[in-house]
């Protein structure tokens, strides 16, 4: 058989653009060519040009800016596709009654038995009336389909039909860590809280209908050709409790094995059951190898969870828990396992006093195995102090910080004081101090998935309520802020060299966006949709004046009355027009209520929480001892 020879031109070239490349040596660039997948060369429009042939296919700019491919540090990618085409997004949505007039439209579409689920990704404080529906409003929207809403990690609320599909009875105990609150007949409300541990609202999530097999396949496609349109070209999986190894990595692996990935997945292992985590990581040691598989789906060690009893709980409307006296004995014999076997780590940590007790771990295992030359890291690290930090860099280590406090600041700020929020985390010092800091969203059950939030919290110090946070010594700039999404993040991945900038030999992996990142306004920033996003050369997404280059859309989204077949995604749904935001709001404004208020015909009480007498970050503890919290 004659080999087929190798390519002496690129497939193609990309011209007439303006590349913010990362490449020190090479900041900048109008063209770039690809061959086998990779930027072959990166210059000027006459120099790239010439490398043509008469097969090169040739995509014309037009002067838009052209950034390296996103990647996102902590993301639950592989457990959200599974489910990303039962859920209906209220990502982006800014007005509660619209919110509400889009559940109400999806209910009408959603046969029995199904649920009409809203599971994170948003915050009461992003919508202008600045709160969350109450019960009897879900009630009067659907009173027979069962609706359940997850907010953040310490609440979710259940209509009077999902109470009923889940059994939640008067004589239904209260959970461990948890509450089902009732009423004065002692009959639950519907309201389930976490307090502090969220197990009650996953377990309860956990009792609704899931999609066959070859829908998850069909919604795994879905939620990557949704991070697409977002610019996102790769993710690392942080695994997540009610996510199985290996039983729930079946769909992402087939789609890895039959070239279905549109983005690149290294992937953590992260430990199923308290008590048996050991059992866990000696038998994975064994039988996987760290760094197995390909450039597109890849192993990339332990985490976030590495023990339960080393996992606190970052639910900032409950006080900081104590964790568990044998933490250090949990963690030493797993991080031991670790280190003897090379595997790198993550380990969930929100709160300095973790954070310093698991340094304790590390070190005192380092004198006898050296950590030296692995990429372990901590995530989120909101309260973490510069001694730690400073130990976090002499071991080696790293911190990948996400943008929980855009959704969760106001709830900080009231428990322990605007002064202490900040600096929470410290990122500017992170990044002052030389340790390795990367940044990514821990979407998609607290913030959101779209990394243009991440990004505008970095620069503007903000929540997406539009609180500010943080003065502008504790902000990042812009370019500091896309390296921290791009090429940082390949240390945490142990791949650097390989993407995260566009430079010769470089994956070629970029985003069009559709609007200048550098130069457009910060309050647009959390706005930014892509035109086009490359991943090996290819386009997985193409809109605008770059839809026709755009040839590998999924089939619609299974089954045919998915919330993504109408709403999509992040914000997808005010693309729509002005006919379907006036449905929206005929919507809300029939929900059928009898009373009376100002937002859309119904008066109920607004809030559930009230302002704490604390300002002291170490105040006000409480011994709660949980041993699981939500990922």
């Amino acid at each position: 058989m004659t080999e087929t020879p190798p390519r002496t031109t690129p497939e193609l070239i990309l011209h007439n653009g303006c590349f913010t490349t990362l490449d020190r040596a090479n900041p900048t660039a109008t063209a770039v060519a690809i061959q086998n997948g990779l930027f072959l060369k990166v210059g000027g429009d006459a120099e790239v040009m010439a490398l043509a042939g008469a097969d090169t296919r040739r995509i014309d700019l037009r002067g838009r800016r052209v950034l390296p491919g996103l990647i996102d540090n902590h993301l639950h990618i592989i457990r959200g596709g599974l489910n990303f085409n039962l859920e209906l997004r209220w990502d982006g949505v800014c007005s509660l009654a619209d919110a509400m007039g889009m559940l109400k439209r999806q209910v009408a579409i959603t046969p029995a038995p199904q649920w009409v689920r809203v599971v994170g990704g948003f915050t009461e404080h992003q919508f202008a009336e600045k709160r969350l529906p109450t019960i009897d409003e879900l009630n009067a929207v659907a009173p027979d389909t069962p609706v359940f809403l997850l907010h953040l990690y310490d609440r979710a609320l259940l209509n009077g039909a999902a109470l009923r599909a889940v059994g939640y009875t008067r004589d239904t105990p209260a959970p461990p860590g948890g509450e089902i609150v009732r009423d004065g007949a002692g009959n639950p409300t519907g309201l389930l809280l976490a307090k502090p541990n969220a197990s009650i609202l996953y377990a309860t999530l956990a009792k609704g209908p899931k999609l066959p097999y070859d829908y998850q396949l069909n919604s795994t496609r879905h939620f990557m050709r949704e991070l697409n349109r977002l610019g996102v070209t790769g993710a690392i999986d942080a695994g997540g409790g009610f996510q199985n190894y290996p039983d729930d990595y079946r769909v992402i692996q087939e789609l890895a094995d039959t070239g279905q990935l549109t983005l690149r997945l290294a992937y953590n292992l992260f430990t199923q059951k308290p008590k048996q985590e050991k059992a866990d990581f000696l038998n994975w040691t064994a039988t996987s190898q760290y760094k197995q598989g390909s450039d597109y789906f890849r192993h990339n060690g332990a985490g976030e969870m590495l023990v339960f009893s080393a996992a606190d709980f970052e639910d900032f409307r409950q006080p900081r828990p104590d964790m568990a006296a044998e933490m250090e004995d949990d963690l030493e014999e797993v991080v031991r396992i670790l280190a003897q076997n090379r595997w790198p780590w993550r380990m969930h940590a929100t709160y300095d006093e973790t954070i310093s007790r698991a340094l304790d771990v590390f070190e005192k295992v380092n004198h006898e195995v050296p950590l030296a030359g692995l990429n372990w890291f901590f995530d989120h690290c909101e309260t973490i102090s510069e001694q730690s930090i400073d130990r976090i860099a002499a071991l080696g280590g790293g911190i990948a910080v996400q943008h929980r406090m855009a959704y969760q600041g106001e709830y900080f700020v009231e428990r322990y004081g605007a002064a202490v929020a900040e600096a929470t985390p410290p990122v500017k010092r992170m990044l002052d101090k030389g340790v390795r800091v990367s940044a990514g969203t821990d979407a998609t059950r607290v913030a959101s998935y779209n990394p243009w939030v991440s990004l505008a919290w970095l620069v503007t110090g903000r929540t997406v309520g539009g609180l500010q946070l943080y003065p502008q010594r504790n902000c990042v700039d812009r370019e500091q802020a896309l390296r921290m999404w791009t090429e940082n993040v390949t240390w945490f991945s142990n791949e650097v060299g390989k993407k995260g900038r566009i430079g010769a030999g470089q994956f070629a992996d970029l985003v069009v966006p559709d609007r200048d990142f550098f130069a457009c306004a910060e309050s647009d920033i959390a706005d930014t949709t892509a035109l086009l996003t490359l991943v090996g050369g290819k386009v997985v997404y193409g809109a605008g004046d770059f839809a026709r280059y755009d040839e590998g859309a999924p089939p619609p989204a299974m089954p045919d009355w998915s919330p993504v077949r109408r709403f999509g995604g992040y914000g997808h749904w005010s693309e729509q027009g002005a006919p379907l935001q006036a449905a929206l709001r005929h919507a809300a404004a029939a929900c059928a209520c009898a009373n009376d208020c100002n937002v859309h015909g119904h008066q109920h009480a607004t809030a559930w929480s009230s302002q704490l007498p604390i300002a002291d970050l170490k105040s006000f503890w409480g011994a709660l001892g949980c041993a699981c919290w939500a990922v």
